[in-house]
This record gives C-alpha cells, structure tokens and sequence, in this order.
C-alpha cells in the first residue's frame, strides 16, 4: 500500500498528516499564513515534510476553502486564503515531486464519510453538508466524487430554501450568500443572529439576561440555554432545525443519497438539531424517495479533511495505475 500525505487547509489552520499502511499517522497542524500565497505554498511545503516525517510519499492530496478545476488544480475562486487564480496543482507538484490533487474540503471531508473506521467505501452515494460559519457541501456518486462540469458541484449553501417570491423574483445582491440561500437562513451566523433578536425581545430569557451582562449572545449560548429548558432559546434552536431540515431535504430530492452526513461546528447541537431537522427533511422529501435516506452526523470529526485529502491522493493514483 503507498504512502501519501493529506493537507486540510482552512482560514485559521492547516493540518497535515502521512496515511500510509499502518494507518494515519501524527497529526501536524499550524495557523494559516495568509499574508501571500507564495508563504502559504510555503507552509504547504514544509507541512508535508514534516507530516511524512522523513518517510517517502507517493502523492499529496489537498482540500482547501475553494472552487477548484479539479483537472487542473487550479483555484477559481477562495475568499479565506489568498490562492485565487493559483495553479496550486502545479505549483505544490513542482516543489514536492510527486503528483498533487486539488479538491473542495467539503468534497474530500464527504469522501472521508463515504468510508468505514477500516478506510473501505460503506456508503457509495453521500452527500455531506458542513454546517459553520458558512454551508458547504460534498457529493460522492456511485463510489466517486461528483464534482460537476468545472469541479464546483457542491456548493449546497447557495440553494435557496427561503426565498419569497409574490409579484416578481427579488433582484439578486453583489455579495453571496443572497438572501434567502441555505447559508443565508442556516449557516452560524444565522442562528448568531436569531440568538441575538431572541435576548433582545426576550430580556427575561437566559439569552436576554446574557445580553443584559454586555456579552455578545451566540449561537452556541442559544443551544446551552434551550437544554436547560430556556423557551426562547429553545424557539430560535428549533428554527434552526427546521431550516436545515429543509435543505436537507432539497439534498434528498436532487440526489436520491444513500446518506445525508451533517458536519462541521453544528454536531455541538447534538440532538436537538439533528431530530428536529430530520423530521422536517422527511416532510419535506418528494414521496418516492422518503425514507430511504439515512441521516446523521458525520463520524471522522476534526480528522475528515486531512483523511479525505489522503484518500483521494490514493483513489487517483490506483485510478491513474488502472488507466
């Protein structure tokens, strides 16, 4: 079995680590240099040598915050990482001497889902929704990653589940996400906000009485207070719920998944997300493919996009040994 190395590239940190036969190896992990994507090509760099640790490595894959042209590496469009426009397959290949593959880290932390704690493929047909400050999403079709015509499939938080449309559809705005998108209605700083308008009309709630202190109310104080048994909390939680629910179901009826994994800082909820949003997906889903979809949330944690990186720097290799 070959060695490769994965690199998770984020806003605030880059992690690296070595898959090799006897598993994954130690994680490497340092905050981002943004400053230039030449320093942070850089970082790429040196991360790699320190992940294989002085042990050979046949392929690097990569999953950054990006549209990527998948069969080129190159980055179309980031807004946390200063690689727009970079050839990054080149670029890294050139340096590294071994073949580099480019990928969405939603993409490759979806393809980490598809697979067991033995690295074998369980679920075939998946699709991840990663729930922070943001909404991403990754596609695995049929055992493969589903990456669409230019390599931007995926990009789930930008469907729109609340849009209202009466005499004429609302003119779009210059910035994404446009109102009424997923990202808009469910990402993290829409429960912020939701939180934030729940203290302020509720001052006798325990998120009123957070505010009244001169702390910023958060989502995340919004899903403690609702477990203590806080009404108002409890109300803005379950909005939230529900607009996931919905896109979830949107997953659902575009593409018929074996599996609907939700990750990113959302898991914090636990179940007062994931069964409230469940239910509302079920409703939701055309009655042909209601049911058959599982959902849940995603197992491999904080490690997704570094395995996923390495799993697909060797699902192309053994594709490219097939060829």
């Amino acid at each position: 079995m070959t060695n490769v190395v994965g690199l998770d590239v984020g806003g605030t940190k880059v992690a690296a680590t070595l898959l090799g036969p006897g598993g994954l190896g130690e994680h490497k992990q340092q905050p981002t240099k943004l400053d230039s994507a030449e320093q942070l090509i850089g970082q790429f760099v040196d991360l790699v040598g320190e992940a294989a640790g002085g042990q050979s490595y046949d392929a690097v894959g990569i999953g950054v915050p990006s549209i990527v042209r998948f069969e080129t590496g190159e980055i179309a469009a980031s807004t946390n990482i200063p690689l727009r426009g970079i050839a990054l397959r080149k670029e890294l290949g050139d340096r590294l001497g071994v073949p580099v593959f480019v990928d969405n880290d939603a993409t490759v932390a979806a393809f980490a889902e598809a697979h067991d704690q033995d690295l074998k493929m369980a679920s075939r047909n998946l699709v991840m929704i990663t729930v922070g400050t943001g909404i991403g999403g990754g596609i695995v079709s049929d055992g493969h990653i589903f990456r669409g015509g230019s390599g931007g499939a995926g990009e789930l938080g930008m469907t729109l589940i609340g849009l209202a449309i009466n005499d004429s559809v609302p003119m779009p705005t210059d910035h994404f996400p446009q109102p009424g998108s997923f990202e808009a209605l469910s990402a993290g700083h829409a429960i912020d906000r939701a939180a934030a308008a729940a203290a302020a009309r509720f001052p006798d709630s325990a998120l009123g009485r957070i505010a009244a202190s001169g702390q910023k109310v958060l989502g995340p104080d919004a899903v403690n207070a609702a477990r203590e048994g806080d009404e108002a909390a409890a109300d803005v939680v379950r909005c939230w719920a529900h607009s996931l629910g919905v896109g979830i179901a949107n997953a659902i009826n575009t593409f018929d998944p074996d599996e609907v994994v939700i990750g990113g800082g959302a898991i914090a909820a636990g179940d007062l997300l994931i069964g409230p949003a469940t239910e509302i997906a079920l409703g939701y889903t055309h009655p042909g493919l209601r049911g058959r979809a599982g959902v849940r949330f995603a197992t491999w944690g904080p490690t997704a996009g570094v395995l996923g990186a390495c799993l697909l720097a060797r699902h192309e290799l053994e594709r490219a040994a097939r060829a």
